[in-house]
């Protein structure tokens, strides 16, 4: 099997067709709950409110469930899952794990932990998800040494 290109840095791994999904949908369950809300007539306005507010409620979550990304730059690795975000250096990253089965990628790091990267995941786009997973395994071993320096 040939390596896989470096892609030019800065790059951003997400799921996007996922992200697009969950949008879509955000988007379009907020605009009918609210026009519902504003179309009875047997509401109170207490109702109406509450209505809206659960809209934004369902659409703040997938929204969150949208964020996830891996960004690699010059200096390293920037991973933003569901609601962390944490920077790590390209050194602090021994390996780029994506099994069949998994449900994203992990990262070994050179702590002895794991770190999933939720911006790499298989579920929709499988084929998309490998070729990320390959490019961030290819960047890694290009520019980390699997060893934490500081």
């Amino acid at each position: 099997m040939s390596q896989p290109e470096l892609p030019t840095l800065p790059v951003t791994f997400r799921p996007t067709r996922t992200r697009a999904v969950l949008l879509t949908v955000g988007v379009a369950m907020f605009t009918v709950i609210t026009a519902v809300a504003l179309m009875l007539d047997t509401l109170s306005a207490g109702e109406r409110v509450s209505f809206i507010f659960i809209a934004l409620l369902l659409f703040g979550v997938l929204l969150l469930l949208s964020r996830p990304k891996v960004v690699a730059d010059e200096a390293g690795v920037t991973v933003v899952n569901l609601t962390t975000r944490r920077r790590l250096e390209w050194a602090e990253i021994v390996r780029v794990n994506l099994r069949p089965g998994d449900a994203w990628v992990f990262l070994d790091l050179s702590d002895g932990t794991s770190l999933p990267a939720l911006g790499i995941q298989p579920g929709v786009a499988k084929q998309q998800a490998i070729r990320d997973a390959r490019a961030l395994r290819a960047l890694v071993e290009s520019r980390g040494t699997g060893t934490h320096t500081g």
